[in-house]
């Protein structure tokens, strides 16, 4: 079994800057991609940046203001939203996401709020 869990979320005002963080600990060797997907009400959850077998992907609303990271130790892989000049539009429950891209499997987080207002 795979355990995901998100922290860093908040209330920051428009054009501030967040970091979130999380956790992913159990089966890692299953887990080929890692991201961030957010669901603001009244929406769908989307994909906001992944990154896997070497390369990055973000979503074109986020593109030049997020960055996504990754580390690892032995038992442990991390996965970062460095979230820049934010938008109320970023305003959206972030959810972190492990996958096995090959066996359809996808492992998620709680979620963290991050609200963008003054």
């Amino acid at each position: 079994q795979v355990q995901v869990v998100e922290s860093g979320g908040g209330l920051v005002q428009p054009g501030g800057s967040l970091r979130l963080s999380c956790v992913v600990s159990g089966k890692l060797f299953s887990i080929n991609a890692m991201g961030w997907y957010r669901q603001a009400p009244g929406k769908q959850r989307e994909l906001v940046a992944v990154t896997g077998g070497g390369s990055t992907d973000y979503a074109d609303s986020v593109k030049g203001r997020f960055t996504i990271s990754r580390d690892s130790n032995k038992n442990r892989e991390w996965v970062y939203l460095q979230m820049n000049s934010l938008k109320p539009e970023d305003t959206a429950v972030y959810y972190c996401n492990a996958a096995n891209l090959l066996a359809g499997v996808d492992y998620w987080g709680q979620g963290t709020q991050v609200t963008v207002s003054s």
